[in-house]
């Protein structure tokens, strides 16, 4: 397939040729296809004036512009928005796929800032290798793609390593709330059901079918805004389940669970069930029991209808392309 913005498509050298000239020049939208996690994959119409907004934020948050491992599939938003980013600096980026490792590729770097992006998953592994004490020569992680546990943000503090975590989608042109705050030019706020909206520049045209309309664009994200103005992320909608009568909060209970010594990494999903309507399902990497799985829902201070009834023990938890966990796949397995 020839390399192409509309989709993007490609090995990220060819996307960064073809962006090169659309970053300087201007030009058609881009057309970025979503990872469809949810199972329904969409073609997301991303102008040259939304790139370049969110790109441009993004460097005056971070300090300047700076260099960047290039970790993530650019043809997806966030890895895209490294080679916009690079552009718009002027530093070429550090291929991570080119270097043997990622210290390898840190080691590389030339510019005045360094700047890595991963998905937590990605940074749990870096975390549990020897290539951890490298990423502490980085000026800031963005992490982004899905929810960082606690304890990996703490493991990073650690070893002294600076992570900025972000929330966005392919629609609003990568992460545009860092650390909860909303980048400049971006605006948020809860609407209807606890639903979180953002409206700013950095919002996509709409779909390849479907036009966008209105100045807000409604997420699937769960939120609220403290006092301070910092948006948390519950969690999508849909991952409230409603398991034999009880609302399952899915994201907390993945939380207990990976409090476990024993537990390496963990994602909860509920599948259809006659009994439960949704039966809850844990999907753990490490050696652990049901009931003990079951009992930290518990100690945590959860209800205990809301503890799985499900244990699938793997050696890996099943990833799409962009480093986030495939959770259709984890249905299937469970199903």
């Amino acid at each position: 397939m020839e390399p192409s913005l509309r989709p993007v498509t490609g090995t990220a050298r060819e996307i960064h040729a073809l962006l090169e000239p659309w970053v300087a020049e201007g030009g058609a939208p881009l057309v970025v296809r979503t990872s469809g996690s949810t199972g329904h994959p969409k073609d997301v119409v991303l102008s040259h004036g939304a790139i370049l907004a969110s790109a441009r934020a993004t460097l005056e948050r971070l300090g300047g512009p700076g260099q960047w491992i290039s970790a993530l599939p650019t043809t997806a938003v966030g890895g895209l928005q490294v080679l916009v980013r690079s552009i718009l600096a002027g530093e070429p980026p550090v291929f991570a796929d080119e270097h043997p490792s990622i210290p390898d590729a840190v080691a590389a770097m030339t510019g005045p800032r360094r700047y890595a992006s991963f998905v937590p998953t990605q940074l749990f592994r870096l975390l549990a290798s020897d290539d951890a004490a490298a990423l502490a020569d980085l000026d800031a992680i963005l992490l982004g793609g899905a929810a960082a546990p606690a304890e990996l943000l703490a493991r990073a503090r650690e070893l002294g390593i600076t992570v900025v975590r972000t929330y966005g989608m392919s629609e609003t042109s990568g992460g545009c709330v860092y650390d909860g705050m909303p980048l400049d030019g971006v605006r948020m706020r809860i609407g209807d059901g606890g639903i979180v909206e953002l409206a700013g520049r950095m919002l996509f045209d709409g779909y390849a079918s479907e036009p966008r309309t209105g100045e807000w664009f409604r997420t699937s994200d769960l939120g609220e805004i403290g006092t301070d103005g910092r948006l948390r992320v519950l969690g999508r909608a849909d991952d409230m389940v409603v398991s034999g009568g009880v609302n399952v909060p899915l994201p907390a209970v993945e939380e207990a669970v990976r409090a476990l010594p024993s537990v390496q990494d963990v994602a909860v999903v509920g599948v259809p069930d006659e009994e439960w309507g949704t039966r809850v399902v844990a999907a753990v990497v490490g050696v652990t029991e049901l009931d003990t799985v079951r009992d930290a829902v518990v100690a945590a201070g959860h209800p205990r209808a809301w503890a799985p009834r499900q244990l699938l023990t793997l050696d890996e938890l099943p990833l799409l392309p962009g480093g986030k966990i495939d959770r259709l796949a984890l249905r299937r397995l469970a199903a």
